[in-house]
């Protein structure tokens, strides 16, 4: 759980908890991509375009597949106002469609686990202004500390380079801890309609093999390109009422994009690397 939306998520404890989308956007090794809707988990096969649900009834913001094509998430559940609690629990789906718990319904938000991690199984996430880290073996420890504003959303590749919002800014942290600051000032250059609550600006994060990471500008409507240089390009922009709120930019070319609708309706837009996309 990110920082932001834990203060999201704890502001909204009295208003539906649609009121802001989520980023949850992978593909398997087999080219399946699965998405959240925040009341289901979706797959996608790349070729028939047919949609199914994986995982039923599950609200969960974030996604993760391991090198197995295991599957994993999070069910969050909000109480009611009577106890003003959350729990949640974290669950796995196995490639031939077991589903496991790996964390049972547990009273709170997560604090020590998290969807972002690399290839050893290393999990990150923000606590505050800093970097926390939990290694295979359980033992947590600071990865990186700022200067950080406001740590948003974070996505990690498998040799441990992560790409984090912070603001208005787009950051990498290399494997040493060291921070960097990719891009700057990243405004919406139109103002969207937001769903009520207000999520963040800057949302999902990905990168491609050429070393371009790619931010879903939810306020904006549209997805940014940062190169290796740090020049910022858009590459896909959404048509209101729809916003990207997760990107994921896969291995052929497509630019996937998890759009979310000022009515909280959720679906994927396929980008191909003609400028031409498919909706689903």
């Amino acid at each position: 759980m990110k920082t932001g939306i834990l203060l999201l998520l704890i502001a909204l404890s009295g208003t539906a908890l649609h009121a802001h989308p989520g980023i949850g956007l992978v593909m398997d090794s087999r080219g399946n991509v699965f998405y959240t809707d925040l009341t289901h988990v979706w797959k996608i096969n790349p070729l028939t375009g047919e949609k199914s649900v994986a995982v039923r009834n599950v609200h969960t913001h974030e996604l993760y597949l391991d090198a197995q094509d295991n599957l994993y998430g999070e069910n969050l559940r909000y109480e009611g106002e009577r106890t003003n609690t959350w729990n949640h629990r974290v669950w796995c789906l196995r490639p031939d469609g077991t589903r496991v718990t790996i964390i049972p319904a547990t009273e709170g938000f997560l604090t020590n686990y998290s969807f972002v991690r690399d290839k050893t199984g290393t999990m990150y996430w923000a606590d505050r202004n800093v970097i926390r880290k939990r290694l295979p073996d359980g033992t947590i420890r600071v990865h990186a500390q700022g200067p950080f504003t406001g740590i948003g959303w974070l996505t990690c590749t498998p040799d441990g380079i992560i790409y984090l919002t912070d603001g208005p800014a787009v950051k990498q942290i290399l494997p040493d801890g060291r921070v960097q600051t990719l891009a700057r000032n990243l405004r919406e250059n139109r103002q969207a309609q937001l769903p009520t609550g207000g999520p963040p600006a800057l949302m999902g994060l990905s990168y491609d093999l050429s070393g371009n990471v790619y931010v879903a500008c939810f306020g904006a409507g549209m997805v940014q390109k940062i190169n290796s240089a740090g020049q910022v390009t858009v590459v896909a922009q959404s048509k209101h009422p729809w916003s990207p709120a997760g990107v994921l930019a896969d291995k052929t070319g497509n630019l996937w994009l998890l759009e979310y609708s000022t009515a909280n309706q959720a679906r994927v837009r396929r980008i191909y690397p003609d400028g031409s996309d498919k909706v689903y």
